[in-house]
């Protein structure tokens, strides 16, 4: 049984709690928040013990698993130090996207991870979605074969004006972890970004990207549409057939270029995703897994490493955007972390 504590327990580090709490192979033992109610609230409701201190718990507490749930400006300030601390400790760490909103502390969390030997992932939970496995096996199998283009779109409603690049950091982790999924590493971007009307953060953008295979790829994001719709639509092409996945994980469709028959799944509660939060389920499970099984650092799925390659592309979107739309090449992350 692998003993768990979270690190910030306010919207999303509920979720981690109550994912861990249910899990049959981890113990929820402990809790920690900087606001001593919000933690003493969450640790009232597990039966857990309860910390203002990070460097106290790791102490006092037997720890396997650090799960990093804090949040901060666009999402992921507030994550370097809490990471930091658990992996000098020597413990596997589980960080919600963004792993930062500053490229420099990303790359030292890796980094760092690499020296002492730890598992580090991030909750890039898109991908953990049967829809997601099974377009990828058409790649690997080579039913799809060469890759030829990935378009990706994700849309949501969210009014909030906090930084120029909010939207940017904040949401696209998600879908440009999905393209690097299918197509491997980006190499080079060029991005257009635009306002809604009345707002002050970059609320719309267009991404081009190229990746080291020669695949070429497209995302469009908004925080500016209607959450009544579908928020997330993949498309991935190669030479063979092409496939779609709708709304993160409720339709597969796969389109053979040499047969008539296209071969079309709907999401069914049966295969393990009813709605959009049992994608955490997955992606907690996968994690737990790798870390029961003692997979090497370097093989974990949805790694520091890949949260830290989707920043820098991420980055890139925002310097292209910064300089007329110019194309900008990606810095790969062995440029940043030594082998």
């Amino acid at each position: 049984m692998l003993k768990v504590a979270v690190v910030g327990v306010n919207k999303i580090g509920k979720l981690h709690c109550q994912y861990y709490h249910l899990h049959p192979e981890t113990m929820l033992v402990a809790v920690c928040d900087l606001v001593e109610e919000r933690a003493k609230h969450a640790a009232e409701a597990y039966g857990v013990a309860c910390y203002t201190d990070l460097q106290r718990m790791l102490e006092v507490e037997e720890i396997d698993i650090v799960s990093v749930a804090t949040a901060g400006e666009e999402n992921g300030s507030h994550h370097y130090l809490p990471v930091m601390t658990a992996i000098k400790a020597g413990k596997d760490v589980l960080v919600e996207k963004p792993i930062s909103n500053k490229i420099e502390e990303a790359r030292e969390m890796v980094q760092l991870a690499k020296e002492k030997h730890v598992r580090f992932g991030c909750n890039l939970n898109h991908r953990f979605v049967p829809a997601a496995y099974k377009g990828k096996k058409l790649i690997e199998t080579g039913e799809l074969g060469s890759l030829l283009f990935i378009n990706m779109k994700l849309t949501i409603q969210n009014p909030k004006d906090l930084t120029p690049w909010f939207h940017m950091r904040a949401l696209h982790p998600h879908s440009i972890d999905v393209m690097r999924y299918f197509g491997g590493e980006i190499s080079r971007v060029q991005s257009f970004m635009t306002k809604a009307p009345g707002r002050e953060t970059w609320s719309t953008v267009s991404v081009n990207m190229e990746f080291e295979s020669g695949t070429v790829g497209h995302l469009t994001g908004s925080y500016d549409m209607s959450r009544r719709h579908p928020i997330e639509y993949c498309e991935v092409a190669g030479d063979n057939g092409r496939f779609e996945i709708d709304n993160v994980y409720e339709r597969f469709t796969f389109y053979p270029h040499q047969r008539d028959e296209l071969i079309a799944t709907r999401n069914s509660i049966m295969t393990g995703v009813g709605k959009f939060h049992d994608t955490f389920a997955n992606r907690f499970d996968q994690f737990i897994r790798e870390v029961k099984n003692a997979v090497p650092p370097e093989e974990i799925s949805a790694s520091g490493a890949d949260a830290l390659a989707v920043q820098e592309v991420i980055e890139a979107a925002i310097k292209s955007h910064s300089n007329q739309g110019s194309v900008v090449e990606v810095p790969q992350i062995n440029q940043h972390i030594i082998s």
